[in-house]
């Protein structure tokens, strides 16, 4: 008889193999053993002894080649072929299967026409069964046949619960795909359960299956059939070791398989024939990283399912940076070492959802979190990909970022202030610890952490104290109390001009440095900065902005901003802005303040150094940049004061309004003018409240022109003034406040002699500057005149404005066109315009030469003047005055 060879691939039962080609492992057929049977295995219940009679001869042969001789066949149904089989440790079927009693003879053997050599095996196998029986083996034995096979798992929650992470013991009864598995799983020797289960951490390609909603064959996905053999070839039927990890959403098991040379999954991988899915991370933990490293080779080897894969050459080098600003708790602006700065995305997390009531609240949270550990930092950066342009939004990097070792992202998904992104199968774009970032979102979340927390956040509010005076002068009154006072820079408005946060008060003010005048910087594209204006203001906020500061505060100035010192890592920041030539000293309030001498000393340094504002500084003459005059002009000691002014804008503020003239008297706003007006008038109250000087008064009556100290009877606070009248027998006087204009006749006990060089005008001019709107008559009538006035003083009243200067008279009248300082609006939003649209004032009939010279803006006027007349608003309620 011819012996032929095959490979088994698998084993029915304890009498019956299937049996492959070795050549060509497609071509398959059935070999039962002859004139032997075995035990059945059923799935109503399988017969006594079937599962190890079948697991005896599963174990000797399946995967193992064989030689096998057919001695007969029988035709009916499905041909089967009946044959003896010689494995290459010597042994032979079914002589060693009914030795040890897993088998036994066929009730008709025998009873056919054998042949000789039949007989001859015949007669062996006889007395192999009847040793087999004699000592009770396989079969024969009186107890422990049964063993109970479940097909279902009632409760798959607590049987995971059960059996998770403790090794079981499994056989592969059938592959489906690459990734799906039919598994017995022997929990004890007399209990098994069979069920489908997932491999853990992977996702092969379907192969070909039929819908059975509709009986429709779906095809195979790309390299389906080639995972699908690739597991069966090496673990059907074979014994495997299967860690429980948890359960898909669909109720199925989620296990690693082990064969003895490792997971089936890493193998699957580094062939190309599965993608890690990133579902099972958080089951997998560390094994994750394994199975990535898989799929890397396969990526850079191009196998398989990675044929066309397009590497991603991002990230391949870190670099060094420094972290600038935290514009959310997950994008940062950082500077390399080149000095560009670029905004990017931290890889794969997102900050709580603005759009979701329960994150919402911890946005604020997450991104002090992310501005303590990182602002001002040097992190190492490395490139993961990029984010996508959307709408709104500019193409992006994402990257890791590194701090001491640790990834910033990886901090943030740990306290609950981010959540992981769940990135596109083919999304490569992402962060190289996203396992990492899963598990920590998960026990995040188990650990109710930050946005995950039951709890809302109590969401922090900062009062403004610097949108209105009052608020700044009761504020300030409990600030100046305290010394290096910790707070936060929240935004750099100009070099020496800040918004400032102090936690602990729940504050929030504008802050100006004293001592110090910066050049300003534009704002907006249209304006022009001061000469090093844009370099101060990029310095203050490459040193200071978003970073832990402390402040002290000395005064506050006429609209609300808070004057003072700033430390930056307990260093003045006016002292580094003088040593950088960012800023001049501002002589009267340095003297006053307690850092005079260090402010003085670093100018000197800059002018040495010629930095900055001094590049062009010669000691040999007068300083090089001009001073600034307190009027608001620069001098250098000559001036056409009958010169037109050309572009001539200055920050002001209207501090009174004449009731019979409708002038202004307007005061400069800056860290020149202001700082130095609020420390002379802490100085001067200081002075006055203080005996003796409290106690003085006139020595003699007073006369016309006299400078005197005057207390306003409003507020009960002292004052520059200058008398304008004198009333000998009623002992009054009529007094100007000169740094305000506004006027009060005060009995002669209200006042007291302004003597004191620290108060006179050769260190600190009258701040009150003589003012009139440009191109607009007012009424003569006193009725429609006080309308005007009541409106200008809505439209002025303690608003920082813009006066845009046409014309300054002899005299140093000013003629200006006034803008608020938040409106956006050309000419036709100046308090000029609205003045004339109200019906308050008209265009005036007699222009000036430099006023017709503005014809387009004289134009635009007359357009308001006539609106308000055909509404017949103000003065026009009667018709038009003008007319004959």
């Amino acid at each position: 008889m011819p012996i032929n060879q095959a490979k088994v691939k698998s084993v029915l039962s304890g009498d019956t193999l299937i049996l492959a080609s070795v050549n060509n492992p497609a071509q398959e057929r059935i070999l039962s053993l002859a004139y032997v049977s075995a035990p059945r295995l059923k799935r109503e219940g399988d017969e006594p002894f079937a599962f190890h009679s079948r697991d005896y001869l599963r174990r000797m042969t399946v995967g193992k080649v064989i030689q096998f001789t057919i001695l007969y066949s029988i035709p009916t149904g499905a041909k089967r072929d009946y044959g003896t089989v010689y494995l290459q440790t010597g042994q032979s079927l079914p002589d060693a299967a009914i030795a040890e009693g897993w088998v036994k003879l066929r009730e008709d053997t025998g009873r056919k026409d054998e042949s000789e050599a039949s007989n001859a095996l015949f007669e062996k196998l006889k007395l192999a069964e009847a040793n087999a029986k004699a000592k009770s083996n396989g079969i024969w034995a009186s107890v422990g046949g049964n063993v109970e096979n479940v097909n279902e798992i009632s409760n798959p929650e607590g049987f995971v619960e059960q059996y998770k992470n403790k090794p079981i013991e499994g056989i592969v009864e059938r592959v489906l795909t690459g990734d799906r598995i039919i598994m017995r799983l022997c929990l004890s020797p007399k209990k098994h359960v069979q069920t489908m289960v997932l491999v853990a951490g992977i996702r092969a390609p379907a192969t070909k299956r039929t819908n059975p909603s509709d009986g429709k064959e779906q095809p195979a996905e790309p390299f389906g059939p080639e995972a699908h053999d690739f597991v069966e070839s090496r673990l059907l039927q074979r014994t495997v070791e299967v860690d429980i990890l948890g359960l898909s959403p669909q109720g199925i098991l989620v296990c690693t398989v082990k064969h003895p040379n490792g997971s089936i999954a890493t193998f699957l991988l580094e062939a190309g024939l599965a993608r890690c899915t990133d579902f099972h991370s958080t089951m997998l933990g560390g094994q994750m990283s394994v199975l990535r490293q898989a799929e890397k080779q396969a990526k850079d080897k191009r196998k398989g399912l990675f044929q066309g894969f397009a590497k991603n050459m991002q990230g391949a080098s870190e670099t060094d940076a420094t972290v600038t600003r935290i514009q959310t708790a997950d994008t940062v602006y950082l500077r390399d070492k080149s000095g560009d700065e670029k905004r990017v995305s931290l890889s794969s997390i997102r900050q709580p959802k603005p759009t979701d009531p329960k994150q919402a609240p911890f946005q604020a949270d997450a991104k002090e979190f992310l501005r303590k550990k990182l602002i001002g930092k040097h992190v190492r950066v490395t490139v993961d990909g990029k984010k996508a342009a959307t709408e709104g939004f500019e193409e992006r990097e994402v990257v890791t970022v590194m701090i001491n070792n640790k990834n910033m992202a990886l901090q943030l998904v740990e306290v609950g202030y981010a959540s992981v992104i769940r990135h596109r199968r083919d999304d490569e774009d992402r962060s190289p610890a996203y396992d990492e970032l899963l598990a920590a979102e998960e026990a995040a979340q188990k650990d109710e952490k930050g946005m995950w927390s039951l709890k809302p956040s109590a969401v922090k509010t900062y009062q403004d104290y610097s949108e209105s005076l009052q608020k700044a002068k009761i504020q300030s009154s409990v600030l100046q109390r305290q010394k290096k006072i910790p707070a936060i820079v929240d935004f750099v408005k100009g070099g020496s001009r800040f918004t400032i946060l102090i936690p602990r008060e729940n504050a929030k003010l504008t802050f100006v440095l004293s001592g110090i005048r910066a050049p300003r910087s534009a704002r907006n594209a249209n304006e022009k900065s001061d000469p090093f204006g844009q370099e101060a203001h990029d310095f203050a906020n490459r040193r200071c902005l978003q970073r832990d500061v402390e402040i002290d505060v000395e005064a506050t100035d006429k609209i609300g901003a808070f004057i003072g010192t700033l430390y930056v890592n307990r260093e003045n920041f006016a002292k580094l802005l003088l040593e950088e030539g960012f800023a001049s000293v501002h002589r009267y309030s340095a003297e006053q303040s307690e850092h005079g001498g260090e402010l003085f000393a670093a100018e000197e340094k800059a002018k040495a150094d010629k930095k900055g504002i001094w590049k062009d500084y010669d000691p040999s003459i007068e300083d090089g940049v001009e001073d600034l005059d307190l009027n608001g002009t620069t001098t250098n000691g000559h001036t056409d004061p009958s010169a037109p002014v050309k572009k001539d804008y200055r920050d002001v503020v209207v501090t009174h309004i004449d009731p019979a003239t409708a002038h202004l008297k307007l005061q400069l706003i800056g860290p020149t003018t202001s700082a130095a007006l609020t420390i002379l008038m802490a100085t001067f109250a200081k002075y006055h409240h203080s005996p003796p000087s409290s106690e003085k008064s006139l020595a003699n009556p007073p006369k016309a022109g006299d400078l005197v100290a005057a207390r306003f009877s409003e507020d009960g606070e002292w004052y520059r003034g200058r008398i304008r009248r004198n009333d000998r027998e009623a002992k009054k006087a009529d007094i100007i406040f000169i740094d305000y204009g506004n006027t009060e006749t005060l009995p002669w006990s209200e006042l007291r002699p302004m003597t004191q060089p620290q108060f006179s005008l050769a260190k600190l001019k009258p701040q009150a500057l003589d003012a009139a709107l440009s191109f607009l008559q007012f009424p003569t009538s006193a009725e429609y005149l006080a309308d005007a006035v009541r409106f200008l003083e809505q439209l002025t009243g303690e608003k920082q404005l813009v006066a845009s200067v046409e014309f300054e008279e002899k005299d140093g009248t000013l003629w200006t066109t006034l803008f608020d300082a938040e409106s956006e609006g050309g000419e036709e939003a100046s308090v000029n315009a609205e003045v004339v649209a109200e019906g308050v004032a008209m265009v005036s009939r007699k222009l000036k030469g430099w006023e017709k010279a503005k014809g387009k803006i004289v134009d635009g006027l007359k357009v308001k003047e006539e609106e308000a007349k055909e509404a017949r608003l103000g003065m026009w309620e009667y018709g038009d005055l003008t007319e004959d």
